[in-house]
């Protein structure tokens, strides 16, 4: 006697069964199955299989645009990434920005969010937006590959005849070329007249060790404006230092407009294969005017320098994060040591030790290590020195063989005591001294 299937009640035989009913039992099976299955019969293409009722086995092919699937139309654009405003409610977040980073966001509709990537070091460009001007807020440029006003810039000039200012200007509040990033200062180089022939002005930064992003795809991105529509020239070195092999570099044209406008070029650098490194090797990066595009008065502001690994010019963010950071990253490579007014009198707070009744030194401790022995690139003021009874006035000032962290100060003098303490305090004109270990 043939029985059933636990689920679906199908008749299948028995191990007692006749040959005759076992047969009428399998027959029976294979109907009761095909009846069962013939909702899953072939459907059209690119349909899909979906269950129609509460009913066992009760299925029907249905488009994928069907109410319950997830619709084709709810992606509107490459990127589009399918979330849920809430339960059972699929939305998209539409796709982001080049280089931007997807976030967590409660307060949006699916969650979600896409910002700017503000990774701290991502820029190989120290002083990128201009906040620290160490040696001076405005200087007459007179020379070639020379360190003027802002911190780890140098000069890129080759005048024809013309004389160039580089100074520091301030925006005016609110008026910083990106959105929430109060720019505070921009570096401006102007020209007093047209150049002649061979005639160039600009700036670049050499960036410590040309291994730095070798063989890499690179984005170099800055914000800029000129007093008119001028081409500039971007130019990406590795220079490979003192005894390496032969620099390599590339230029590329940028139309600047008379809006603060940014603008990217992305190379790739080359491979160090093959190359020797000498000492004082940098990857520099900058911008300038040639002759033929600096015809007038040319003016050449900029901001926002950046230089990063990658095909994208992601938002800018100076190298380090921080003003303090910057600073700090800046004295690796100059600072300024100066006097500071107290109780009326301006002090140089170190003291020293006379070697002799000429001669006195002076310790001191570097703000940072530098990156090399530091040398005295410039000095002003007058320095007095005082042992408690008598006050001297100081004469020329040398820098004598230091280390990375202390600077020795030789200062020459008459009637100085051997071997006795001095400290050092300026007179009416406040004295300062820079050190430098730039490349």
């Amino acid at each position: 006697m043939a029985t059933t299937t636990p689920n679906f009640g199908w008749p299948v035989p028995t191990s007692t069964d006749l040959v005759k009913d076992g047969a009428t039992a399998i027959e029976a099976l294979g109907d009761g199955i095909d009846t069962s299955l013939v909702d899953l019969k072939g459907g059209l293409t690119g349909q899909v299989l979906a269950k129609t009722t509460n009913t066992d086995m009760d299925f029907t092919w249905v488009t994928t645009d069907d109410a319950n699937a997830i619709q084709n139309a709810i992606v509107n654009a490459k990127g589009d990434i399918i979330g849920a405003s809430a339960n059972d409610v699929p939305a998209i977040t539409s796709a982001g920005a080049n280089g931007t980073n997807l976030v967590a966001d409660s307060t949006t509709t699916t969650g979600l969010r896409w910002q700017d990537n503000y990774a701290a070091a991502k820029n190989k460009i120290i002083n990128g937006d201009f906040g620290i001007f160490q040696r001076s807020t405005s200087a007459t440029v007179s020379a070639d590959a020379t360190y003027y006003a802002p911190d780890r810039w140098k000069s890129y000039y080759a005048s024809g005849g013309t004389t160039v200012t580089w100074s520091r200007q301030p925006f005016t509040a609110g008026a910083a070329p990106v959105a929430g990033y109060e720019g505070i200062y921009f570096s401006r180089i102007s020209a007093a007249s047209s150049f002649s022939a061979g005639g160039e002005i600009g700036m670049y930064q050499p960036i410590e060790n040309v291994q730095t992003l070798a063989g890499q795809t690179i984005t170099v991105s800055f914000f800029a404006k000129a007093d008119s529509a001028r081409n500039s020239s971007v130019y990406i070195a590795q220079n490979f230092g003192s005894g390496g092999s032969a620099p390599v570099s590339t230029l590329t044209t940028k139309a600047l407009t008379t809006s603060w406008e940014r603008y990217s070029v992305t190379v790739t650098l080359g491979s160090l294969t093959g190359k020797t490194i000498g000492t004082g090797s940098s990857l520099s990066v900058g911008l300038f005017y040639t002759a033929g595009n600096a015809t007038g008065a040319p003016v050449m502001d900029v901001w926002g320098f950046q230089v990063e690994a990658g095909s994208v010019a992601t938002a800018f963010q100076t190298a380090t994060g921080t003003i303090q950071g910057e600073l700090a990253a800046c004295q690796r490579y100059y600072w300024r040591w100066g006097a500071q007014v107290t109780g009326g009198n301006p002090m140089l707070t170190p003291f020293g030790t006379a070697a002799s009744t000429t001669q006195a030194v002076i310790s001191i401790p570097t703000k940072v290590t530098m990156r090399a022995t530091p040398t005295l690139v410039d000095y002003g003021g007058t320095i007095t020195l005082y042992d408690g009874v008598a006050a001297i006035t100081a004469g020329v000032v040398t820098l004598a063989n230091g280390s990375q962290d202390n600077a020795l100060l030789i200062i020459a003098a008459t009637g100085l005591t051997q071997y006795r303490p001095y400290a050092t305090y300026s007179g009416a004109t406040a004295a300062f001294f820079g050190i430098s270990a730039e490349l």
